[in-house]
């Protein structure tokens, strides 16, 4: 199932995550550093990176959403979806509210209720990633209609099927048009 928002021949959810996904994991290891060493600079770091991660997440689910709206009703993709998208609702509030205790705090410094918050949202993170990753490689939500390991680039404006599957899912498997 094609993605229904591009950006020069590639779906843009996919595009967006990366950035709030990493920003996330990494408020949660600069709060690890900070427990570690005592040095407060260290809760400033991570209050940055969860503000920032949460308003890429925002972005992201936009997309995120727009694409699961338009995957066929009573598919296991359109259930996997659901868990997918509702599971990272539930990592941004997760990270919201540790950001929210951080900012009434000195130097944003987090109590043990906004590291729990964070850690446990990190965590489920883990699993609706790896959700995310079940929808594109074995489900093919946002994979382009005819993908194969000859398709032409994606900015020629050539449709992916230039070739013809003889089979398997190998390179070997393919037979390039003549």
């Amino acid at each position: 199932m094609e993605s229904k928002v591009k950006l020069l021949g590639h779906p843009v959810h996919p595009m967006l995550i990366v950035l709030p996904l990493g920003l996330l994991s990494s408020a949660v290891i600069f709060d690890i550093v900070r427990l570690v060493s005592g040095q407060d600079v260290f809760s400033t770091i991570a209050f940055w990176d969860m503000g920032l991660g949460i308003l890429g997440g925002l972005l992201a689910a936009i997309f995120g959403l727009i694409d699961w709206l338009n995957i066929p009703g009573g598919t296991r993709a359109k259930r996997i979806g659901l868990f997918h998208g509702g599971g990272n609702v539930v990592v941004v509030t997760l990270f919201a509210v540790s950001w929210l205790i951080r900012l009434a705090a000195d130097n944003y410094e987090p109590g043990a209720v906004a590291y729990i918050f964070s850690f446990a949202g990190v965590a489920l993170a883990s699993v609706t990633a790896w959700l995310g990753g079940e929808l594109v490689d074995r489900l093919g939500v946002g994979v382009d209609t005819g993908a194969n390991l000859d398709a032409p680039n994606s900015l020629s404006g050539e449709p992916a099927t230039n070739v013809v599957a003889s089979g398997g899912a190998d390179r070997a498997a393919y037979q390039p048009r003549r």
